[in-house]
C-alpha cells in the first residue's frame, strides 16, 4: 500500500480537490476537538491537512504515515506555514511504539475504509489515547458517495487504489459499537464524498488508593 502512496504522493492533493471542501471542513470540525495545548498523534496522516489543522491549537502534533513520500510533503506545507510544533515519523498504525496513553488526542483520518481489518488499527489507536482522551476518526463514506463521486473512484481504482469497505453512518458507527470501547459519536459532513466524524472519548480511569 505504502508504494501506491509514494508513487502518488505529489498528485495526492491535486485528486482530493474535486472534494476539498468536505476535506476542509472534516480537517476543521476535528482540529475544534483538540483540547489546547494537547499532545497529538495523527496516523496515516498524507500530506498532513489534519495535523496542520490541529497545530494551530495543539502544543504538540507527531505527524505519521507509512510513506515517507507522503511526509515529505506534509513537512513543507508545515515549513510553508511557519509552523515549529510538528514532528514527522514513518509508522504502521496498527503497530505503533508509543506507551499506553501517550497523546491526549489521536486522530486516523480516511483511513479505517483501506484497512482490511479496521478493528485492528482502532484498538492501537485507542491504546495509545490517553484516560481522559480522545479517539478522532473522520473517514470517508463511500456507501453515500453520489454517482458522479462513484465514477472518480473508479478511475482510482484503475491506478491501483483499492478500499475495503463502503461505509455508511450507520455501518461506521456499528464498527465502533462492535468493539465495545465506550460512548461514540459519528457526525456527518455532507458532500460529494461525504465523511463521518467518529469522536470516541476515553474514559478517566479511577484513581487508585487507599479509602
Amino acid at each position: 500500500m505504502s508504494t501506491f502512496w509514494d508513487r502518488w504522493a505529489r498528485f495526492y492533493d491535486c485528486a482530493q480537490w474535486s472534494n476539498r471542501r468536505v476535506n476542509a471542513a472534516a480537517a476543521a470540525r476535528t482540529a475544534e476537538r483538540i483540547p489546547a495545548g494537547a499532545r497529538v498523534l495523527d496516523c496515516a496522516a498524507g500530506t498532513g491537512l489534519f495535523s496542520l489543522a490541529a497545530a494551530e491549537q495543539a502544543g504538540f502534533v507527531l505527524c505519521t504515515d507509512l510513506s515517507e513520500a507522503m511526509l515529505e510533503q506534509a513537512r513543507r506545507k508545515a515549513r510553508r506555514r511557519g509552523l515549529a510544533n510538528l514532528d514527522f515519523a514513518r509508522r504502521d498504525l496498527t503497530a505503533l511504539p508509543d506507551p499506553d496513553g501517550a497523546f491526549d488526542a489521536v486522530i486516523a483520518a480516511n483511513v479505517l475504509h483501506l484497512l482490511p481489518a479496521p478493528e485492528q488499527a482502532v484498538r492501537e489507536l485507542w491504546r495509545v489515547t490517553a484516560p481522559g482522551g480522545r479517539l478522532l476518526l473522520p473517514t470517508y463514506l463511500q456507501g453515500k458517495a453520489g454517482t458522479a463521486y462513484g465514477t472518480m473512484i473508479r478511475i482510482y481504482q484503475g491506478v491501483g487504489f483499492h478500499y475495503e469497505h463502503a461505509f455508511t453512518p450507520e455501518t461506521y458507527r456499528t464498527l465502533f459499537e462492535r468493539l465495545n470501547l465506550g460512548r461514540v459519536t459519528v457526525e456527518v459532513i455532507p458532500g460529494r464524498l461525504p465523511v463521518g466524524l467518529a469522536v470516541l472519548q476515553k474514559p478517566v480511569e479511577p484513581s487508585g488508593g487507599p479509602f
